[in-house]
């Protein structure tokens, strides 16, 4: 199981180039990957400064040569499919190969919906992921692509050059847990990156137990031949350091293949300390 950070894209005290620095930071501790949220206008605080994802990891590539970089998660029905994926191939050629991409429905409290008039509604929000999905995936694979739907429209396009990863730059589908159209989703792309819906304001760990449901539901295998992502987390690193790792050995051993540990906007220096201590293996 591969340790990577969720890194929040923005925060009151949170600069571009402290974006860039705990990147570059977080190869040097050992971390296996960087993912940074993917927002317009971050969740916290009034008018918080807000960094573009795809512009800051395109920076971290330039300073690193092994962790793999995307986002956690990108809402693609308020992007062009067609665009993101010009960015997110981009990205693949700046880093020799190291670009992911993670989509979703959206957070449904992303005040960057709303506010510059994207659609809200679930269902249609949905829909526009299942349409672009198809076509994302294809242009990220170099196809050539044709698509006429609702949404959407591609005239026998192919983005060139080709990614330098093969068959194409890995998708991970995000959502809940319980949403079975997550699943359906994920089946069609190359990971999954599950959170779980509780009836609380408190965090509720994914368990070992549906970490194996989800393995046997989910492809043994993505489309290069690499065991299918299943990428568990999104909240700090316990206290109890001997807990958290009993924890983890137990995702590893029933099928995760990613473990992803948030640093949430903060002081840039306690930020720093959460990348610098390295990941708990």
């Amino acid at each position: 199981m591969r340790h990577g950070l969720e890194i929040s894209c923005g925060g009151a005290s949170v600069t571009v180039a402290d974006l860039v620095a705990l990147g570059s930071l977080a190869e040097r501790a050992g971390w296996d990957g960087v993912f940074l949220e993917d927002y317009l206008i971050h969740h916290s605080g009034d008018d918080p400064p807000t960094w573009d994802p795809w512009l800051v990891l395109a920076a971290v590539a330039g300073r690193t040569d092994r962790v793999r970089l995307g986002t956690t998660v990108t809402a693609l029905p308020r992007r062009r499919p067609a665009k993101l994926a010009r960015e997110v191939l981009t990205l693949d050629h700046l880093s020799g190969g190291r670009a992911g991409v993670a989509v979703g429905v959206g957070d449904p409290a992303d005040r960057g919906l709303a506010a510059f008039g994207e659609p809200t509604d679930v269902k249609t929000r949905a829909a526009m992921l299942d349409e672009g999905l198809d076509l994302l995936v294809g242009l990220l694979g170099g196809e050539r692509v044709t698509h006429r739907g609702t949404h959407y429209r591609a005239d026998a396009v192919a983005l060139r050059p080709a990614p330098v990863q093969s068959p194409r730059v890995p998708v991970w589908v995000g959502g809940s847990l319980q949403a079975r159209s997550v699943l359906r989703r994920a089946a069609r792309a190359d990971g999954i990156v599950p959170y779980k819906l509780t009836d609380t304001a408190g965090w509720s760990d994914v368990t070992p137990d549906e970490v194996c449901e989800l393995v046997a539901a989910l492809p043994a295998v993505r489309a290069d031949g690499q065991p299918f992502d299943v990428a568990i987390g999104g909240r700090r690193r316990r206290l109890d350091e001997r807990a958290e790792r009993a924890y983890l050995g137990e995702l590893a051993a029933a099928g995760a293949t990613w473990w992803l540990e948030y640093v949430p906007a903060g002081d840039p220096a306690e930020m720093r300390a959460a990348v610098a201590r390295g990941p708990l293996r």
